[in-house]
């Protein structure tokens, strides 16, 4: 099926203006709790930090619509771009398969109603480990031996056998589409959906790190949907995997570790 130009280039340039947006977004939330560019924050985000989110005062990062819109945009800023070589992938099958310009929208929506209900999950999680005093309310570990254990838990994953299924999945996305094609718009719908569910099987761990440093910290963000990107790049992809999960548990030993060695 031949494709449109016109309505290619229009619908991907929604998709990047998308994602600008959504990084404008958290950007712009970032500077309203006055947290600068590592998650560092100033006069008054100090002072918000510590507020007890007990108090009768309505405070967004204590009440979950808030929070979901939050890491609703952050599910945007960071996922969709990973999402890049597997629409280039459906793109494929629209020239030497029956893929339709609605299935590749299905695809899209598909895969972003998973990440909106992982964020719903992780926002929900926020709450509950902020009112257990786990985190403040910047969303920054209280003790660096709950910020060690997220760095160790997630290092290890990249180890596991289900990071390796569901990077696999990721990582070769146009297996996927040949295992399970499925025509038009509820055809792409469904794909995307189960895509969706590997990605975030494969991603979860980058999300909850946030929790680590600060889930407004968006060097952070950035760092972190770079190597999401590079692990999905069908050339390099599997190279980076289990070198990060090293990096990640020496990152664990480290924040443990190194307090006790300054005196801090």
């Amino acid at each position: 099926m031949l494709m449109n130009p016109v309505l290619r280039s229009t619908l991907w340039l929604a998709f990047f203006g998308l994602v600008l947006a959504a990084w404008a977004m958290m950007y712009f939330m970032a500077a309203d709790m006055d947290v600068d560019l590592l998650g560092r924050p100033g006069p008054m985000g100090e002072r918000m930090r510590w507020m007890d989110p007990r108090m009768d005062m309505y405070m967004p990062m204590a009440n979950f619509g808030p929070l979901f819109v939050m890491w609703g945009a952050m599910m945007a800023a960071m996922m969709l771009p990973t999402m890049v070589p597997t629409l280039r992938s459906y793109e494929d099958l629209m020239v030497s398969a029956d893929g339709t310009r609605a299935g590749w929208l299905g695809v899209l929506l598909g895969y972003f109603v998973i990440w909106l209900a992982f964020a719903a999950l992780i926002a929900a999680v926020q709450l509950a480990l902020l009112f257990g005093g786990v985190i403040d309310m910047l969303g920054i570990a209280t003790s660096r031996w709950f910020a060690a254990a997220l760095l160790l838990g997630v290092g290890l994953f990249q180890f596991s056998r289900t990071k390796q299924i569901c990077h696999g999945v990721c990582h070769s996305p146009m297996m996927y589409f040949l295992g399970h094609w499925r025509s038009g718009f509820a055809g792409g719908l469904r794909m995307g959906l189960g895509l969706g569910v590997f990605c975030v099987g494969c991603c979860w761990g980058f999300m909850v790190l946030g929790f680590a440093g600060g889930v407004m910290n968006l060097a952070w963000m950035g760092l972190a949907t770079l190597f999401m990107v590079i692990e999905k790049l069908p050339q390099v992809g599997h190279y980076v995997t289990k070198p990060m999960g090293f990096a990640l548990i020496l990152g664990a030993g480290a924040v443990a570790v190194w307090p006790m060695l300054t005196g801090g």
